[in-house]
């Protein structure tokens, strides 16, 4: 059986300045003239123009450049990379074309480039605004350099993105609530919010065996999460999924397309290519198969990717996966169609109602959606639905 086209494109750059000391993603720090890089970034072109030989990018909507620090590798390779791909795809306006930059290396000529090549929207790795903080984090800008990159990059782009991360230790609440007022002045119309996790092998995770930094609080992180959805919704933004907020219009559609079960292609190392069809899904990196997910645990997966969403998912979804997971058929798409499922012991609309019933997950309106407790506990409410299908 054949194979969805792809719908997403991910172009994996993995050069920084500097490392972070929270950092686990496959990257390095590399100096900046390094051949690495070219030797790297001339097969990267390869790798689009094969992939667009072999017809794989014909249907793909969103592009995402991410990393590492796509801006950190200069205009000159970038305007290589964009070239190739408006000659291999059709990147028109209607195509979400994102870029990822940190405020060090983003400049004001490099702004009027990339959207000149293409680029429709910048995602802005500040983290914070407040200069003792980003000394804790070991980020390679300050916080007025991470201002004049907002500034810059609204001189041309109405679509800028800013992420900040909060349960930072020797962060205090009212710094992180003010980085998060400043995004909003600033102009972005999306913010990502992230709690600190503590990745193993990473020099946090080495400074927190050694005693010489505190782990990050739970219960501080959960409340700067409701700070920063009580502060982004009074400004317009609205939560759509569990770390991210936008102004209507300005949600991010790569990773929505993640989230919503979309093939994607990945280019670049350690990128990771998720192909499928009705009865196999597979993800695969660097060669290796890393997921090979049959109908059933497809279909768990993405109940579990729904529920990252506000919007969760609805009874039409959670009857055909009922379908597939409890071996049952039903010719309806309701929520009484669903609860035929039940009452024939199918396991699926049970595990939404034990949600229900831990406050994890509200029915409404023919949906079936998340609660703030349920992203608050997001182990519980994912591990219960994959465990559908395991």
């Amino acid at each position: 059986m054949a194979y969805d086209p792809y719908k997403a494109l991910y172009l994996h750059i993995p050069f920084c300045v500097k490392r972070c000391g929270y950092c686990d993603f496959a990257t390095s720090a590399v100096e900046r003239d390094s051949p690495i890089i070219d030797e790297y970034v001339e097969s990267l072109v390869m790798d689009i123009r094969r992939a667009s030989r072999e017809g794989k990018l014909g249907a793909i909507e969103t592009v995402y450049l991410g990393g590492g620090t796509p801006s950190y590798i200069g205009m000159r390779r970038l305007s290589m990379l964009l070239y190739a791909l408006s000659m291999s795809m059709h990147l028109e306006p209607e195509v979400e074309c994102t870029m990822e930059a940190n405020p060090e290396s983003l400049t004001a000529p490099m702004v009027r480039d990339i959207w000149a090549l293409g680029v429709n929207r910048l995602s802005l790795g500040v983290q914070s605004f407040d200069d003792e903080v980003l000394s804790i984090l070991g980020r390679a800008h300050d916080a007025e350099a991470a201002r004049a990159a907002v500034r810059a990059a609204r001189e041309r782009f109405e679509n800028v993105s800013v992420d900040l991360m909060c349960g930072i230790p020797g962060q205090s609440e009212e710094s992180f609530a003010e980085s998060v007022r400043e995004a909003v002045a600033l102009g972005a119309n999306h913010v990502s919010v992230y709690p600190l996790t503590i990745e193993p092998h990473t020099p946090f995770d080495a400074a927190i065996m050694r005693g010489e930094m505190l782990e990050p609080d739970e219960d501080a992180e959960a409340a700067a999460m409701e700070e920063a959805q009580r502060i982004l919704e009074d400004a317009g933004f609205h939560r759509y999924e569990v770390a991210s907020y936008a102004r209507p219009g300005f949600e991010s559609r790569h990773n929505t397309a993640y989230w919503t079960g979309k093939p994607y292609l990945g280019l670049g190392r350690s990128a990771v290519t998720m192909t499928q069809n009705a009865e196999r899904r597979m993800r695969v990196q660097d060669g290796q198969v890393v997921d090979d997910l049959n109908a059933r645990q497809m279909a768990a997966e993405d109940l579990m990717l729904g529920m990252r969403m506000a919007r969760g998912v609805s009874d039409k979804q959670v009857a055909r996966a009922a379908a597939v997971i409890d071996g049952t058929e039903t010719g309806g798409g309701t929520r009484l169609a669903a609860a035929a499922f039940e009452s024939e012991g199918g396991s699926v609309l049970a595990a939404f109602d034990e949600l229900a019933d831990l406050g994890l997950v509200e029915h409404a309106d023919g949906r079936w959606r998340p609660t703030d407790a349920g992203w608050l506990c997001g182990n519980e409410l994912y591990g219960r639905l994959l465990d559908l299908a395991p």
